[in-house]
């Protein structure tokens, strides 16, 4: 891990709710699905990280803890944060959040390991 790699690193997306991102037992409603909302959530927490490893380090999720608050509809565009909140070792802590506009679809928190990517090979 870097030094950068500090308490307060941010990771904003955005994303466009189509029905790729919607449950299939909702047709012909088109909303954004919750493990989708937990997908985007993870990839701005790794967006958060990855500038902040070494080559040979990637992150995994480990543990997620959060709400789904309202439904983002088609065509929305969701503005998904995440702030890392705790470094333990080499486990790091998210804050989470995804809105649209105001108004908030999903928050919690997000906790990614630091790994060496070696480990994966084979």
């Amino acid at each position: 891990m870097k030094d950068s790699l500090q308490v307060g690193v941010k990771h904003r997306l955005t994303e466009q709710v189509t029905e790729a991102l919607s449950p299939p037992h909702l047709k012909p409603i088109v909303v954004l699905s919750t493990p989708n909302m937990i997908l985007l959530m993870e990839m701005a927490s790794l967006g958060a990280a990855q500038p902040h490893l070494d080559d040979h380090e990637t992150t995994v999720g480990t543990h997620v803890n959060v709400s789904h608050e309202s439904a983002a509809r088609q065509g929305d565009t969701v503005i998904v944060d995440s702030e890392l909140i705790e470094i333990n070792r080499r486990r790091l802590t998210f804050a989470v959040r995804v809105s649209v506009g105001d108004r908030l679809i999903g928050e919690g928190t997000h906790q990614r390991a630091v790994i060496d990517r070696s480990a994966f090979a084979t």
